[in-house]
């Protein structure tokens, strides 16, 4: 397998740095430039890319009809469309608690749904 150069903007924090990631296939060789964290981030990047999720789901006896939800942890970026389409489906009712579970394990994955804010039941 032929070796591969790629230049990868660190996020991990404000600087944003070019990181030079060297690999081989889905193996990483060597990543130039940035710090420890960068190097970190580079590797997940290229093989195993992942993304917090941040949506709503509908929510019944709500002054609001949508409820914002996250996932707890970063979720695998080539599945986020398998996850929105199960989020569609999801009907909730109201009162809802600041970070209550809305979905355990979802997909698998052993990341949750939780809700980012608080909505009271309005009868």
């Amino acid at each position: 397998m032929p070796t591969v150069e790629e230049k990868v903007i660190c996020v991990t924090c404000p600087k944003g740095c070019t990181l030079t990631v060297t690999r081989e296939g889905q193996t990483v060789l060597k990543v130039e430039n940035g710090c420890k964290r960068g190097h970190e981030y580079a590797r997940q990047e290229l093989t195993d890319p992942r993304r917090m999720v941040a949506t709503s789901v509908r929510i019944k006896n709500s002054l609001h009809p949508l409820l914002p939800v996250y996932t707890s942890a970063p979720f695998p970026k080539p599945r986020i469309p398998e996850l929105l389409a199960i989020l569609r489906e999801v009907e909730i009712n109201a009162p809802v608690s600041l970070d209550q579970t809305i979905l355990t394990n979802v997909l698998e994955t052993g990341i949750d749904i939780h809700s980012s804010r608080e909505i009271a039941e309005v009868l």
